[in-house]
């Protein structure tokens, strides 16, 4: 599994042959050149996960990708988007893409609640290889390889953070989501990550616009 991060929650995976782009949001950059994908996947419509300036050329530069998302974002994309449901399970070619969750984290009570689709890829016999939950604390059900963890956000508190890494307790976890931090910040919220895991989780720091093997 080869990932590369380019800020917040946006991460491209290459798996079973297959590129995959997830959330290219207001607060990524250097994904804009990036061409040969065979799929580009939305958690959400928030701005954050998918830019409204840039997407159109992304997805013009990239004719030939499968253009995947939640229910209402495909809603409002139109198109060739295509809404994936909890459930729903997408092939290309070896890869598996299998929808899970459904629904935003609360940010507060009276702000209206999205969809959200969670995205696991891996394969028939090992469906989680990479797990990215878009803006969700969402526990598989299966064993997670590598996963995508939210760091901060409006809508969760560190401690609800290291829960779910622990709850989901994968072989190896990198921070995405934390574009709202100043980078002074970061490793207040890292060390407690690398601290508070369990001791089977290996967590690492994937910076921006870096890329490594997994």
């Amino acid at each position: 599994m080869h990932v590369a991060h380019f800020g917040h929650s946006c991460v491209l995976v290459e798996l079973h042959g297959k590129k995959v782009l997830f959330d290219p949001g207001a607060f990524s950059h250097g994904f804009e050149g990036l061409t040969g994908l065979d799929a580009i996947a939305v958690t959400h419509q928030h701005a954050d996960h998918i830019d409204a300036n840039r997407i159109e050329a992304l997805v013009e530069a990239n004719p030939g990708a499968r253009l995947l998302s939640d229910p209402q974002t495909a809603g409002l994309q139109g198109g060739p988007w295509e809404a994936v449901h909890a459930g729903n399970v997408i092939e290309l070619g070896d890869l598996r893409i299998t929808g899970g969750g459904g629904r935003h984290a609360v940010i507060h009570p009276d702000l209206p609640v999205v969809d959200n689709t969670v995205f696991q890829l891996g394969s028939g016999e090992n469906p989680t290889q990479f797990v990215h939950p878009g803006d969700s604390l969402w526990v598989p059900s299966t064993p997670v390889d590598v996963l995508a963890l939210p760091a901060a956000a409006p809508w969760m508190k560190i401690s609800e953070a290291v829960d779910y890494l622990r709850s989901v307790a994968p072989r190896l976890a990198f921070p995405i989501h934390y574009g709202i931090l100043a980078e002074p910040a970061w490793g207040v919220y890292f060390s407690r990550f690398d601290e508070m895991r369990k001791e089977e989780t290996e967590f690492q720091i994937l910076r921006p616009e870096n890329d490594t093997d997994f």
